[in-house]
């Protein structure tokens, strides 16, 4: 990523993708971390939406477009728009459901076909307050998450756990690999008017981020 002129108030983009199958959170994950609000009555995404959420890393403005889209077969034709110019995705699944923790390698295979590999990818184990009815456990996807070299978190939406520091550890992934150049993404100068969060650029980054109950 080109960095813009004018020395140390350069402002980044990132796009990043929420995928995984229908009614696995991924609205209210998007809702929680932009709005914190969450919605009882949220219905399937129909089509696609974005939300935005300025984050501060190392005195720099830096953007996060988040894309949400319905994980339903038939929207799947929405797809390459989708992940164009992504560099970050969460890969979320239900833990109370199984089916949605199998899914996961198929999700994986579609981002790894629409984007580059140096994407910042997280592993989103969604609904860790439904623990009495939990059908995949932390170690299974702490496991997945290993052998496919994604970072991994279990979050609430309905709660708030981990959702903030769920996206915050994949935009402070994609900022370190744009400043490593890495990654290559376009450089965004605006006047930026929505909510400011700041992420703590100490804390000791380590290529597995686990659920903190």
């Amino acid at each position: 990523m080109e960095e813009g002129g004018g020395g140390g108030g350069e402002e980044y983009l990132f796009k990043i993708v929420v995928i995984g199958d229908s009614a696995v959170g991924k609205s209210n994950l998007l809702s929680r971390f932009a709005r914190d609000e969450f919605d009882h009555n949220s219905k399937a995404t129909i089509g696609v939406e974005f939300q935005t959420q300025v984050v501060e890393l190392d005195g720099k403005e830096v953007k996060a477009q988040v894309w949400d889209t319905a994980g339903q077969e038939r929207f799947r034709a929405v797809t390459s728009a989708y992940y164009r110019g992504a560099v970050g995705a969460l890969v979320v699944y239900d833990i109370s459901r199984k089916t949605t923790f199998e899914s996961v390698k198929r999700w994986l295979d579609e981002l790894n076909t629409h984007c580059d590999t140096a994407v910042a990818r997280m592993l989103v184990g969604n609904k860790c307050d439904l623990e009495n009815i939990r059908e995949v456990s932390v170690d299974e996807g702490k496991s997945l998450a290993e052998e496919e070299g994604l970072f991994f978190i279990e979050t609430s939406a309905l709660d708030s756990t981990n959702v903030n520091k769920a996206f915050e550890i994949v935009i402070r992934e994609i900022y370190e690999k744009v400043s490593r150049k890495i990654l290559n993404a376009d450089s965004y100068k605006a006047e930026l008017s929505v909510n400011r969060v700041s992420v703590d650029l100490s804390k000791q980054k380590s290529a597995l981020s686990c659920c903190s109950r």
